[in-house]
């Protein structure tokens, strides 16, 4: 069995076990539609009518087997129409009822109220409306789903002018709660518990348009159905009504209407088939899934196809293998000369790297040329896809044409525009190779900033660097397989180290430079020696000795038998001035004046002497 038949049966299996775990859709589906507007003892209510034949006709559309519309039902037409609905219910899978018009909640029971109904008293109900207890026993026979739908929560005229029989006995406004007691049974309220609902200002009421949008929508489970009627219509009356839904049903989706089959895909012929494995095994794209195809497919004009992207792997795996043993000679040639081999290894060791090389340069040509002329047998191909695309447009569908059973192949040149097509990419991505590239040329010194994948101005620098001291020439302009292995192949470093202003290169690695005491780091990066400070010269105005460095004149003791004179007070005339002598001190006379000739005075000798003129 072909690769592609196979895939094809295994879908429709998956797809079989899929709907057998999915709800069957129901082979019979019954409606009852009941709109009351000209109410006899009432105002006319406009929308019921306008609502039922909307409702109606959306279940028409949908495809239900049975709609029973009635508008305007008396009370013997009402009884009428809900037990020939029953006999309707009785083999259907899916049963609904839906009334429009007035509705009213006595004891907390919910009552259906025809249009000629008078309820002059609170216990007329039990004769002249039909509780909602008799419509879900007319649609309890169904099998799968049970629905009753009520927009009778309407402000009720009945209940101002009815008389209460009994004055406990209750009559609110609106409708009451109510629990199904029949399992997968929805009773669907168009507004909450004791709440009222509104008719709105357009045809139909706000209730029965979000209905008419959601409840026959193809696929769509019936819970959510009535919960997007709840948003629609709390938005369309701002949040004053709000509808509810009431019972509950399984775990499985139940729509009114199935989702409509996708149409089977139309049986494809040989040679579509055969293209389709060919180009799954494309996109896979290894050995495995090449060999897997040819073994399936050995003959033909895809197995042509097939051959050449196998001889493409097959040359990219002899590159690798040529680049490890290319590395792995120049390793042990690099280990012999560190370690002061003998001459005749190194040189055995050389002529192994030179082989290596060589072999490495061989299998990369093999695998450009097995590139070259994969791609442009690719490029053929898709040129001769398109344009029977192009013929099977303009004439209208047709039959697949047979295809060639051989290919002409072209000479593998570099410049060709196949090249630009790779049918088998297996290279990795350019962002892996940039980003192996910048890893490699950190690994040799080269590159120093961060290994993102992005081949920018600093990524082009350090290929540049790597360039100038590997002796290559190598393309910086975009991060290449051929710059990767041969960085590869340098199992030390390249490129010197280079450390900023502060460290100096030891080895592998930048250490900090430490000065010793007294000494700087210059803008050099080296140590200098801190010069001292010279003395400065200063200048005085004045030499002489300060006060302090005077010496202290002592004056002498008066001798201590010698008795000093009281001085007499001074005659007048005289200069004021007194002088003394060893035994007493006098006025100095008129015409004289004192001169000091040296000494201590009167003990020590001369002092002030009296000079007259």
């Amino acid at each position: 069995m072909r690769l592609y038949t196979l895939l094809r049966v295994l879908v429709v299996l998956a797809a079989a076990v899929l709907l057998a775990s999915q709800p069957a859709w129901a082979t019979k589906r019954v409606a009852l539609v009941v709109g009351n507007s000209n109410y006899q003892n009432a105002p006319l209510l406009p929308n019921p009518a306008n609502d039922a034949t909307a409702i109606a006709a959306t279940l028409k559309g949908a495809g239900f087997d049975l709609v029973e519309s009635r508008l305007n039902l008396t009370s013997s037409d009402m009884r009428r129409a809900l037990r020939d609905f029953a006999d309707q219910a009785r083999d259907a899978d899916i049963a609904i009822v839906y009334y429009a018009g007035h509705g009213i909640e006595i004891d907390g029971t919910n009552y259906l109220i025809p249009t000629d109904a008078r309820l002059e008293r609170d216990t007329d109900i039990y004769d002249e409306a039909f509780s909602l207890d008799r419509v879900l026993l007319a649609i309890e026979p169904a099998k799968q789903l049970r629905v009753v739908i009520v927009d009778a929560c309407r402000n009720n005229p009945f209940a101002d002018t009815m008389k209460r029989t009994v004055a406990s006995r209750a009559i609110s406004r609106g409708l009451a709660r109510v629990e199904p007691a029949v399992s997968n049974t929805l009773i669907a309220f168009a507004a909450k518990a004791g709440l009222t609902a509104l008719d709105g200002n357009s045809k139909n009421s706000p209730y029965a348009t979000a209905l008419v949008k959601y409840i026959a929508k193809p696929g769509l489970d019936l819970r959510r159905a009535f919960g997007f009627v709840r948003d629609d219509v709390l938005q369309a009356t701002g949040n004053r009504q709000e509808p509810y839904v009431y019972g509950s049903l399984g775990g499985e989706d139940v729509a009114l209407v199935p989702k409509a089959e996708e149409p089977a895909p139309p049986p494809a012929n040989a040679s579509s088939e055969i293209r389709r494995d060919y180009e799954l095994a494309l996109q896979v794209g290894n050995k495995a899934a090449m060999s897997a195809f040819l073994a399936q497919h050995p003959d033909g004009y895809y197995a042509n196809l097939a051959k050449l992207q196998l001889n493409q792997i097959d040359a990219e795996d002899a590159r690798v293998t040529a680049t490890r043993k290319a590395q792995e000679a120049e390793q042990q040639k690099a280990r012999l000369a560190s370690e002061g081999a003998q001459r005749a290894e190194q040189e055995k060791a050389a002529a192994d790297f030179k082989a290596a090389e060589d072999a490495r340069i061989a299998a990369e040509r093999t695998k450009q040329a097995a590139q070259d002329q994969a791609a442009e047998a690719e490029r053929k191909r898709t040129a001769s896809q398109t344009s029977t695309v192009a013929m099977l447009s303009a004439n209208g569908p047709a039959p697949d044409s047979a295809k060639p059973d051989s290919i002409a192949t072209a000479a593998p040149s570099p410049n060709s525009e196949g090249a630009k097509v790779a049918a088998l990419n297996t290279a990795p991505p350019q962002e892996d190779i940039a980003k192996s590239v910048q890893s490699e040329l950190s690994r040799v010194g080269c590159f120093t900033g961060s290994i993102d994948g992005e081949w920018n101005a600093a990524s082009r620098r350090s290929l540049t660097l790597f360039n100038r001291h590997a002796g290559t020439k190598f393309d910086v302009k975009l991060a290449s397989l051929d710059a990767l292995d041969a960085i590869k192949l340098k199992p030390a470093r390249v490129c010197p180290l280079i450390c900023e202003h502060g460290y100096k290169a030891d080895g592998d690695q930048c250490r900090k430079v430490t000065c010793a005491e007294g000494s700087f780091l210059n803008e050099d990066n080296e140590c200098e020696k801190r010069r001292g400070k010279k003395p400065v010269a200063k200048r005085y105005m004045d030499e002489r000795p300060s006060r302090a460095d005077r010496p202290v004149r002592e004056r002498p003791e008066p001798q201590a038998d010698t008795p000093r004179r009281q001085a007499t007070a001074r005659p007048s005339g005289g200069s004021g001035q007194i002088v003394c002598d060893a035994y007493l001190c006098r006025p100095v006379r008129r015409g004289c004046h004192l001169d000091y000739r040296g000494g201590g005075g009167p003990g020590g000798g001369t002092g002030n002497v009296e000079v007259c003129n």
